[in-house]
């Protein structure tokens, strides 16, 4: 059974604020420029479109967090508002791509790894992946505390890079502006590209809602969620922003769009041969940091389903340390399945699959979330700026889900379906459970 966590074991704004930065910043920003080259300024646009939108997600997450501060994170908010069948339907779409993320994270940081140390290859790259995503289980069985100074010390190490991209991009700018106006973009501006572009953006930013999952785990949440959520989605936008632009005006359309590492490519091309192979280390760095970031919060989100009763209890049990070690445990053998998966189709391929489930999986939840603020507001719980933060929420969640396409939705939709009978056998038991005690 889980006990009251002490004040020692939690964590508190600089851990949520890593949580943040450091979940959101994972490896897709460092292809994405060469994913959205062939947009043109489309991909501006719906960089700043779902950006926009994501800000406003955070004020979501800020303002639940402030006026539900012992509602232990996106779950309870959602239950307490729209019904514990809504709440169970985001949260199980959302605990799949949690899990589907730690598979995509570790086998896409082993093709890194290998590339940044040759001998490394003679390692079978599935067993590689897995020794990758144990080890980071096994850091976060050591407990949340233990899990977050990880994740502190990953994003100061993965904002490296992006600061160079930035120093580069200024010192370019004031030597040779003329770089800038010299291989622009040709495609044209649409709105079907724009809404394209930023779809594919939004899987760069999924984590924002990252500080407010362990909630129970936070000290002081009804204050320290709201500001790390803000501040960490505000760092995340502006970084974003910065290096998203530096490649694409500088590098010509069609050598950024078909370059597989653009950062790499960028820093050799105007920084000097042999920068971009130390920048991919860096990638290597924000690949395991977001990897143990999302082990933290997948242990915890099942805790939390757990102790609602939509999961089995076993997963409420922590150990010695306060980690829900059963949770952890049984998380990390899913996303080992779903490694050994991975290898059985090109690399490639299997990411680019994983991503797209992992980003229809996330949308559910911000509807949810946006939605729960609203009724908030009805209830006259919250009031001010709130209103416009959660029906900009809806209209972004919107924006996307007409984005996405066809397939990744209707996988989105099939990730519930599965998870409605367990719902209705937990539920069942619980009235069981509940008969017998009468």
């Amino acid at each position: 059974m889980t006990t009251p966590v002490s004040n020692h074991r939690k964590i508190g704004f600089w851990t949520c604020t890593a949580l943040v930065v450091g979940n959101v910043i994972g490896m897709g920003i460092f292809l994405l420029p060469a994913s959205l080259a062939p947009y043109g300024f489309n991909a501006l646009i719906g960089w700043t479109v779902t950006l926009l939108g994501c800000l406003a997600l955070a004020r979501v997450f800020s303002y639940l967090a402030h006026a539900l501060p012992d509602a232990d994170g996106p779950y309870g908010y959602i239950r307490r508002t729209l019904g514990e069948l809504p709440a169970y339907m985001a949260l199980w779409a959302y605990w799949v791509s949690l899990w589907l993320t730690n598979a995509a994270l570790a086998t896409g940081a082993v093709g890194y790894i290998t590339v940044v140390f040759p001998v490394l290859q003679a390692i079978h790259p599935a067993v590689f992946a897995l020794g990758l995503l144990w080890l980071f289980v096994a850091i976060n069985l050591l407990g949340v505390r233990a899990g977050g100074s990880v994740q502190i010390v990953t994003t100061a190490l993965k904002l490296l890079p992006m600061i160079a991209i930035a120093v580069l991009g200024a010192w370019v700018l004031l030597h040779a502006p003329a770089s800038y106006t010299a291989h622009l973009p040709s495609t044209p501006i649409s709105l079907k590209d724009t809404m394209a572009a930023g779809t594919i953006a939004l899987f760069a930013m999924l984590g924002i809602e990252s500080a407010s999952v362990p909630a129970a785990r936070v000290n002081d949440p009804g204050r320290t969620i709201p500001r790390a959520t803000m501040v960490g989605t505000v760092l995340t936008a502006v970084i974003y922003i910065i290096v998203s632009t530096v490649p694409l005006l500088l590098i010509p359309q069609q050598e950024l769009g078909n370059a597989s590492a653009p950062f790499a490519l960028l820093m050799d091309r105007f920084g000097g041969a042999g920068f971009g192979r130390w920048l991919s280390l860096f990638v290597v760095v924000s690949g395991l940091g977001a990897l143990n970031g999302w082990t933290l919060l997948v242990g915890e989100l099942t805790r939390t389903m757990a102790a609602n009763g939509v999961l089995p209890r076993v997963f409420v049990r922590d150990n010695r340390r306060g980690a829900p070690a059963v949770a952890l445990v049984v998380t990390g053998a899913l996303a080992s399945a779903m490694v050994w998966m991975s290898y059985s189709k090109s690399l490639v391929s299997a990411f680019t699959f994983i991503t797209r489930v992992v980003t229809a999986a996330n949308l559910p939840l911000y509807l949810c979330c946006s939605l729960a603020l609203i009724v908030l507001w009805r209830r006259g719980v919250v009031r001010g700026a709130v209103l416009p933060a959660a029906v900009l929420g809806v209209l972004f969640v919107v924006f996307a889900f007409i984005g996405i396409g066809h397939e990744p939705l209707v996988l989105g939709l099939g990730l519930i379906a599965v998870g409605l009978p367990l719902y209705a056998f937990m539920r069942l038991r619980r009235r069981h459970a509940a008969s017998a005690k009468v």
